[in-house]
């Protein structure tokens, strides 16, 4: 009778739970990647202490790391599983020109910088993770740096109301009108290709002022932003469009003045204005091209998505 050799099965699962350096590796610098910016929400939102060398806050950072640290090592089979699949789908991005390591990279750098001079950096991850078509290519697309971009605002608020005196407060937010004015009234709505979306950058759509929703939304985000002004875009049903940023209620009273009794008198009279109010309780105002004034009326009231530039 064959004999099968006898199996030591405490000494093979003590074999089997040995963690390789690697893991440990691995699980660190993604514990690192979680914890900056968790500790950038947390920095933020509560108290400082104000101890010496700012310790309670470095307390806080080794705190959240080793929590997760410690999470991610207990989960770290299906977690190395997982790091290993996403890197086969960045290398795949990165070799057919799609979203892959530098794309990863230049966005992770931007959500943390970001976050750093933001007072609510939360609102920065959720807008990462909100649905929005195109976002990789729409943010490199909106060219708010570029000098052709810059020098187009600029002319925009040299042509429109340049002469508004006694609204200093909202000087900004006048000028960004301007650059509304301006392109809203040279825009002409052209189509993309039919085989699929065209994402045309800032300073090709001042080449004709022509194009789609998308389009517009980035020249006017671009264009916009590069004066100082804090546009966001807004996906929803089968379509993108821009908004920018006014404020609290209150100075959306005053806002409302302007555009009805000074800057767009005839094209605003007899109109409501068009707005949402965000969770925190700011003001954004309707900058789409199917309107003659600023917050006109909504193509769709439904968002699925939003991407604020800030």
């Amino acid at each position: 009778m064959m004999k099968f050799p006898k199996i030591d099965l405490p000494r093979l699962k003590s074999k089997l739970q040995v963690k390789s350096p690697w893991d440990r590796i691995i699980i660190s610098i993604l514990s690192l990647l979680i914890t900056i910016p968790i500790f950038i929400i947390l920095h933020q939102n509560l108290i400082d202490l104000e101890w010496a060398f700012n310790l309670d806050r470095i307390f806080i950072f080794i705190f959240v790391f080793a929590a997760i640290f410690f999470l991610l090592m207990y989960l770290r089979t299906i977690i190395i599983l997982c790091v290993a699949v996403y890197l086969l789908i960045l290398f795949y991005g990165s070799v057919i020109g799609n979203y892959g390591f530098n794309e990863i990279s230049e966005d992770y750098n931007s959500m943390v910088y970001t976050m750093s001079d933001n007072p609510y950096p939360q609102d920065i991850i959720v807008a990462k993770l909100l649905p929005f078509p195109n976002k990789t290519k729409i943010i490199n697309a909106i060219e708010y740096q570029n000098p052709k971009v810059r020098n187009f605002a600029i002319m925009a608020t040299s042509k429109h109301f340049k002469g508004i005196r006694g609204y200093s407060d909202y000087r900004t937010i006048i000028q960004c009108f301007a650059v509304f004015k301006e392109i809203n009234g040279r825009w002409n709505y052209v189509n993309d290709p039919k085989d699929g979306d065209y994402i045309a950058t800032a300073s090709e759509s001042l080449e004709y002022f022509s194009g789609d929703c998308d389009d517009h939304s980035i020249l006017m985000a671009a264009a916009v932003r590069s004066i100082g002004g804090t546009p966001r875009l807004i996906h929803t049903k089968g379509h993108i469009y821009p908004e920018i940023l006014i404020g609290s209620m209150i100075d959306l009273e005053k806002v409302n003045y302007l555009i009805k009794n000074v800057l767009f008198v005839k094209e605003s009279y007899g109109k409501k204005l068009h707005y949402h109010i965000d969770e925190r309780g700011q003001v954004w105002m309707n900058l789409d091209y199917t309107a003659t004034y600023p917050g006109g009326p909504f193509m769709y009231e439904e968002i699925l998505g939003a991407l604020t530039l800030n």
